[in-house]
């Protein structure tokens, strides 16, 4: 071989080799991604707001008539009767009973006697109420045991029994306050006309229109109340609530009798509860960065054994989650792999070790999962947490 062509040769190869190794040097690396599966299982979507505890009968005992109140034995947290005698007031010298003063006190005796009378008229409706939804019961429960309906509507009208036994309760308690409001006006109003006549100061006892647990004390020394004036609150612990404030769009889809599960910080167990009642009349209120909101107030009763929530008290800050909606063997996706696009949202998909883009639709979304139509089969890998340089047909490897 002639010099002249083997060095011809050599420097090819050379050459040759330099542009392998600048190749290497310079080629895209594969960029490290991490990915999750699209998967086809339950969705489920819930509503998730803050909520606090609530006694479900609250009593409010004001001062019948203006006087000089004694110090108060009782303490937050003491547990009284129905009639136990809770404060001894001591009527002030009253000025001259005069026809108009007269006539106030019997319309507000008459405005209780209403108030009565329309409490128990509530009795009435809500036993009439209870009976319709026994039958229906029966009759539901029946049709459902034979197969002709589903077992998920004798449920709910077994729930419709639960929740019209509970306005029962509710309903006989504001008979029984409404009826303790009514003798208290007429004693007070007896007592006072007694003492016009007699010149007498007797002490009058204020009595506890219900049983339950002192919840707050508005002034514990002696003193002067006014008519009016709030003396104590009384409530029920035992009988809790969970009330919380939900946006408008969100009350739209909740339902009486939707499951719902809540936190309480401290608490290793997560209660469960139901939807009692969606409060008709939304209101305006101001969020932490300033928006108005327009919100519903949604009454949640627990499910849970009585003993798990038993250490709950009145005001009690509780994490409410209501479920809005199922749907069983959807197409899920980690909502870490969405990102925004032209049509709605995209992800990256990957295949033979590149990225390729696809546009998708969302049904509806949690904090976890979100649901899509059949844009993706199950079993695809994608990436979540994408980089926003990552571009369709980058080499890329599994982190």
């Amino acid at each position: 071989m002639k010099p002249e062509l083997k060095k011809k040769i050599v420097i090819a190869i050379m050459l040759s080799m330099t542009v392998i190794v600048v190749w290497w040097v310079f080629k895209p690396k594969p960029v490290e991604v991490e990915t999750a599966t699209v998967r086809q299982t339950r969705f489920e979507r819930w509503v998730q707001e803050d909520g606090k505890t609530r006694v479900h009968d609250r009593y409010i005992v004001y001062a019948p008539i203006s006087a000089y109140v004694a110090r108060l034995h009782l303490q937050q947290g003491d547990t009284v009767e129905r009639g136990q005698v809770i404060a001894s007031l001591s009527p002030i010298s009253p000025a001259l009973l005069d026809d108009r003063t007269r006539a106030e006190q019997l319309a507000r005796i008459g405005t209780m006697d209403a108030s009565l009378a329309r409490a128990k008229a509530a009795v009435e409706r809500a036993v009439a109420a209870l009976d319709q939804s026994q039958i229906d019961f029966r009759r539901i429960n029946a049709l459902a045991q034979q197969g002709y309906i589903a077992l998920n509507q004798s449920e709910n009208s077994r729930l419709n029994v639960a929740l019209r036994e509970k306005e029962l309760e509710i309903a006989r308690q504001d008979e029984n306050a409404a009826q303790h409001q009514l003798d208290q006006a007429r004693i007070a109003a007896r007592q006072v006309l007694d003492q016009q006549l007699k010149k007498t100061k007797e002490a009058y006892h204020v009595t506890a229109p219900a049983a339950g647990k002192i919840l707050k004390i508005y002034q514990q020394s002696e003193g002067l109340f006014v008519m009016g004036s709030p003396i104590i609150e009384i409530g029920d612990i035992t009988k809790l609530e969970v009330v919380t404030d939900i946006l408008t769009e969100d009350a739209a889809q909740v339902r009486s009798g939707q499951t719902v599960k809540m936190a309480v910080w401290g608490q290793s167990e997560t209660l469960r509860g139901h939807v009692r009642v969606v409060e008709p009349a939304a209101f305006t209120k101001i969020s932490a960065l300033g928006v108005e909101e327009q919100r519903v107030k949604v009454v949640i009763d627990f499910h849970s054994p009585k003993e798990q929530w038993s250490s709950i008290g009145d005001a009690y800050k509780v994490e409410v989650s209501i479920l809005v909606q199922t749907v069983e063997n959807a197409l899920v996706v980690p909502v870490e792999a969405l990102f925004p696009s032209e049509k709605h949202y995209a992800v990256f998909v990957v295949e033979n070790g590149k990225l390729k883009r696809r546009d998708i639709e969302v049904n509806a979304r949690n904090a976890v999962d979100a649901w899509i139509k059949k844009d993706l089969t199950a079993g695809t890998r994608v990436v979540v947490y994408p980089d926003r340089q990552l571009q369709e047909d980058d080499a890329v490897e599994l982190r």
